[in-house]
């Protein structure tokens, strides 16, 4: 059994790198991304009374020098897999990009009489230093400092060709629409590398916020374990108890009576539940606060008083994030335990002189178990666990709600960097709840 577990675990990297993958390919080529989003916002930036007709090195208002450099943000001007393996952390990124094209004006003058056809100049971005380059047929042959003459990769810089034709391609691929690209030169790049990706912990940056995807994370995930615990709690707390009296009093007006109740439960939306509760129990009646998870005043209240400014808020959230989970759990608890109180084992034993409670807790309830500890695994889902539906009716700033605006605003990090976390706990969810299983239940033996 200790091979089957370990097998599974050693597949959850394959499997997560699949899932990222896949969303990474989506969220390159859906429309609405974040360098399309940039030039909407520079477009509606631009002086709404200009009457000049726009050049071919211009779109929406950015010249085309900005546009390369949101694509370089975004690692649009890569293809998938190498800006996947840069997200991964396994290439380095290109930083503080740096471009000069050959034969540009004041070549010969800086490069002390050099072929201007054959040499660029280029000042580094943050740096300030001029760069000189000089190529040999489409390769560069040398770059140095221009006051010192030294290798640029002397002090880690890294420099590569870009032809002409590779220039026409990059404005065509920007610019699906256009039939014909500009004439370009061709040029050399100078660039810094460094490893920031997964691997080292850099989700990134936050393309709407422009906060660091981790720190935006650790944020919400308070506000997804406290809400996840108590409601696990809360619901394994009544359905457990409540299903065996369900089961005990099959039939009675208990039984029938608590199913209208959590079915009635079950059917209606917790975010509908929630707007229900607002309107009469906060707008009307003002018994509890309207939106969100503390007072405004909480840092003045004592701890005494904060907690109880905290239970005020939290009763209506909690009880529309339980509300739906009361059925499944209770009717599963239910007809597990009826199911082994027929069975064979049961009955011989209470002939036998057992009691009936000892039969009910001592035999039938552990086998009815079973079943609902394959759930315990989903547990870990607590840490980011959420509704969006719900933060969003009672303004809490909870992980679901999270997820969703970044994917309304296609924040490609923040939506990869949630995803990880998701999806990593929920594989390890799965492989918990075999462990859980094979606990309970002895016979189960996993090969």
């Amino acid at each position: 059994m200790k091979s089957y577990f370990l097998r599974r675990l050693l597949l959850i990297p394959p499997t997560l790198l699949g899932i990222t993958l896949l969303v990474f390919t989506i969220t390159r080529f859906v429309p609405g991304g974040p360098g399309e989003r940039m030039l909407q916002q520079a477009a509606r930036g631009t002086d709404q009374g200009a009457k000049h007709a726009a050049s071919p090195q211009t779109q929406g208002g950015m010249s085309e020098e900005q546009l390369e450099e949101v694509e370089e943000q975004f690692g649009l001007d890569k293809p998938v897999l190498t800006s996947y393996a840069q997200w991964l952390g396994i290439l380095p990124r290109e930083s503080h990009i740096s471009k000069g094209e050959f034969g540009g004006q004041g070549d010969e003058s800086i490069g002390g009489g050099s072929d201007p056809d054959n040499s660029a100049t280029i000042v580094l971005r943050g740096d300030g230093r001029l760069v000189q380059v000089t190529r040999q047929g489409d390769a560069v042959a040398a770059a140095v400092f221009a006051t010192s003459g030294q290798p640029i990769a002397s002090e880690g810089w890294n420099i590569r060709y870009e032809s002409a034709p590779a220039r026409q391609a990059r404005y065509l691929r920007r610019n699906a629409g256009s039939d014909a690209a500009p004439s370009y030169a061709p040029r050399a790049l100078v660039y810094q590398t460094r490893f920031a990706g997964l691997l080292q912990g850099d989700l990134g940056r936050s393309t709407s916020y422009n906060e660091p995807v981790g720190q935006m994370i650790l944020a919400r995930m308070p506000i997804a374990i406290y809400f996840g615990l108590l409601t696990a709690l809360l619901t394994y707390a009544v359905c457990l108890p409540l299903g065996v009296l369900k089961a005990l009093k099959h039939r009675t007006f208990i039984d029938t009576s608590s199913s209208v109740l959590i079915f009635l439960g079950y059917s209606i939306p917790g975010f509908a539940l929630g707007a229900i509760l607002l309107v009469h129990l906060g707008a009307r009646l003002h018994w509890f606060p309207l939106f969100g998870l503390t007072s405004p005043d909480f840092d003045q209240f004592d701890q005494w008083g904060k907690l109880k400014d905290l239970a005020h808020h939290t009763v209506l959230p909690l009880t529309c994030y339980a509300i739906g989970s009361f059925a499944m759990l209770t009717m599963m608890t239910k007809n597990n335990l009826m199911d082994n109180l027929a069975a064979d084992y049961v009955r011989t034993a209470v002939a036998k002189g057992v009691s009936f409670k000892r039969a009910v807790f001592g035999h039938a309830f552990r086998n009815s178990m079973i079943p609902v500890a394959t759930s315990l695994g989903s547990l870990l889902e607590i840490f980011i666990g959420g509704s969006l539906l719900v933060e969003t009716v009672f303004d809490i700033q909870g992980f679901g709600l999270l997820q969703y605006q970044a994917m309304i605003a296609r924040d490609v990090p923040v939506i990869m960097g949630t995803l990880v976390i998701e999806a990593f706990l929920m594989l390890l969810g799965h492989v918990a709840s075999d462990l859980i299983v094979a606990m309970v239940d002895p016979r189960i033996k996993f090969d």
